[in-house]
This record gives C-alpha cells, sequence and structure tokens, in this order.
C-alpha cells in the first residue's frame, strides 16, 4: 500500500491495540494540566478537544474542537524514552562487575510531529552514526515504531518552519497521519508501516481529502509565532563571543536548566555512583545533566563556566553553531519549547536575532 488512504477513528483505536500486542504504545495524554506522553491503551487516552496556548514563560490548555491532535508540543519529549533520564551502566557486587543488559524495549509512538521526527534523528548521529554508539539507545531506537502527524495548527512559540522540519513531517515514520474533516489521512511511511495500515479499514483517499490535508499544513506554516533566520548563523554565533547581548540575556537566565531539560535533543549527561544501605551492591548509572549548572563544568580549581552569561553562550552557541561542526545539522528543530518553558520567557529566536544585529 503506497497510497494515501482515510481513516476513521476506529481504524487508528484497532491501530493502537495492534502495536500494543508487541509494544508498548506511547502517546499524548493530559496530565497535570499539560499534554504529555505516556502509555496509552487506546484513543480514549488521547486529549481530543484540548489544544494549548504557548508564549514565553507561559503554557495552558483549553478546550476548543474537538480534535484528537489539536495541541502542538508539551514539556516532555520522546527522548526520554529513547534516551532515559536515568540508564544503569554496570552493576558490582559480591561477583564481580556485570554489564547492565541491553534494553528490550519495545516502543510505538503515535502522534510524533514533524520538529519531534527532526529531533529523533539528531539524537541518531549522536548516538548511533558517530565513533561511540550508544547500544541502549541504538536496540530501543531500532526496534521502534512511529506513527506521525502532520501539525495543522501552530503555537505562538513554535519556528519548525525555520528549520525546515516542519510543520510536514519529513521521511523516517512508519505512518503519516493528517487531521482532516471526516478522518485520518494516513500515509505510508516504511513496510512495516504499509503493512499495518493494510490491516486497518480505510477508503482510498481523495483529491478534496489531499487539499484537505495540504490546506491545514499550510494553515501551520502560516501560524508560526516564531522566525529564525539560519542564513549564516553558526559562523556569526561563533564569532562573537564578546558580544554585549550575552550579559543581557545573563541578567535574566536563572540557570534553572529548564530549557535543556525540555529540549528534544540535548544529550548532555553524568555518571553517578549508586550504592543502598540494604544491600552489598553497587551501581554506576548515567543520568541526564544541563551545561547550566556549576558542576557540569567544574575541573580541578573551579568551573569553567561559572555564570549564567558563560553558561547561556555555551548552550546556544552550541545548539545553533558548533553543534554543525559535530553532526553536520543545528541541534534545534525548532519545537520552541525552550522558549515556553523558560520561566523568564528568554527567546532563543529574539537572542539569535540580537546577535546578529536585527534585535534590541
Amino acid at each position: 500500500m503506497t497510497l494515501p488512504v482515510v481513516i476513521d477513528i476506529k481504524a487508528l483505536d484497532q491501530l493502537v491495540q495492534t502495536l500494543a500486542k508487541d509494544r508498548q504504545v506511547m502517546g499524548p495524554v493530559r496530565r497535570d494540566g499539560a499534554v504529555v506522553y505516556e502509555e496509552i491503551q487506546g484513543v480514549d487516552d488521547l486529549p481530543r478537544g484540548w489544544i494549548d496556548e504557548q508564549e514565553g514563560g507561559h503554557y495552558r490548555l483549553k478546550r476548543e474542537g474537538d480534535k484528537l491532535f489539536g495541541y502542538t508540543v508539551g514539556p516532555s519529549s520522546w527522548k526520554r524514552f529513547l534516551h532515559p533520564p536515568k540508564q544503569t551502566l554496570w552493576r558490582a557486587g559480591g561477583g564481580g562487575i556485570t554489564p547492565e543488559p541491553i534494553a528490550e524495549d519495545r516502543f510505538a509512538f503515535l502522534g510524533v510531529r514533524g520538529c519531534e521526527l527532526a529531533a529523533i534523528q539528531v539524537q541518531d548521529k549522536v548516538f548511533m552514526d558517530g565513533p561511540y554508539r550508544d547500544p541502549h539507545y541504538a536496540a530501543r531506537r531500532e526496534n521502534l515504531f512511529i506513527v506521525a502527524v502532520n501539525c495543522t495548527r501552530a503555537g505562538a512559540t513554535c519556528f519548525c518552519a525555520s528549520m525546515d522540519t516542519g510543520p510536514k513531517v519529513n521521511p523516517g515514520y512508519d505512518i503519516a497521519l493528517t487531521e482532516i474533516d471526516g478522518g485520518l489521512l494516513a500515509e505510508v511511511g516504511s513496510d512495516a508501516g504499509g503493512a499495518a495500515l493494510a490491516a486497518l479499514t480505510s477508503r482510498p483517499a481523495t483529491e478534496a481529502d489531499l487539499a484537505a490535508a495540504a490546506q491545514g499544513i499550510k494553515d501551520a506554516e502560516g501560524q508560526m509565532g516564531r522566525k529564525l533566520n539560519t542564513d549564516g548563523l553558526a559562523d556569526i554565533l561563533k564569532d562573537n563571543p564578546d558580544h554585549p547581548r550575552w550579559s543581557v540575556v545573563a541578567d535574566a537566565c536563572l540557570n534553572c536548566a529548564n530549557c535543556t531539560m525540555v529540549c528534544p535533543t540535548c544529550f548532555c549527561t553524568t555518571v553517578d555512583e549508586v550504592s543502598a544501605l540494604d544491600s552489598d551492591e553497587v551501581s554506576r548509572e548515567n543520568r541526564w545533566a544541563s551545561c547550566f549548572t556549576t558542576e557540569f563544568s567544574y575541573v580541578h580549581g573551579g568551573a569553567v563556566r561559572p555564570g549564567a552569561k558563560a553558561r547561556y553562550r555555551q548552550w546556544m552557541t552550541h545548539k545553533l553553531g558548533t553543534w554543525w561542526d559535530q553532526f553536520d545539522s543545528s541541534g534545534c528543530t525548532g519545537c520552541g519549547r525552550c522558549i515556553t518553558w523558560c520561566p523568564v520567557g528568554i527567546d532563543i529566536t529574539e537572542e539569535a536575532a540580537a546577535i546578529r544585529g536585527e534585535g534590541g
């Protein structure tokens, strides 16, 4: 099956049930006032009829319409399933040191947006394509089934159109859905996706269906709340380590690390030695870290980046500049999470414009 088809909500529910037979199906749910990603059992778990209202330092959910995927993106990303916040590396006890068994998780992700699929592909370069392959990440990633969703609505902090990552998803999915009146336009991206879709009740997509999906995506592109001029940006950032704007942003930055925790591509980690009072076993764990903390750059004698100016400069210059040197791509996919979830609303697009000389 290669031509787009239209499925209804019952068929989508059937797809979830089928995937759940040998996988954990993770999808969007409404919890604690936000849309987050958790294991789902069916379509009834989805945040139908809820959309998000986002701005710098602001996020709210509200009722509007009847769409399954009317929201944009929330505080959690798919990163936490493929590259979890904590990963045991090895354990040691009376029998010596035992490496942690390779992850056997089999996931299906439902509701992956274009910016998020691009973020997964960025992390593929970090954890799989270089000389130091992460076997746990690779095992989870290679068993992953992706049901992507094309955005028909954009948020005020979205700028994926500037990064060429959305609102229409790029290749890399198994099935891509676009919500239209009367159902979901479904497109095949892999053999596995084609087989799964062929088992569902569907009808061939009409020209009207295709036009409606294309218009929805076009509408989302026109609704982008932010823009980022990427032309020559990597060199501009690398050439301006002493720009006065770094001091301006440092005065506002709380060093809370929210931006790195919600970012779907940030990958910095540290290791901890873990022991328990009721056990003779110890383990070494890999856990998420952030370049915004003092200890992250601490070496003999003190921290290399002791203040907010150096830390924000490091994060942003790496994300939009030196990431290209390491991985031949940007480290940003335009999801806007770092803007929304910054308590003081620091805006990476505004900061980039200022360094470029286009802003205040």
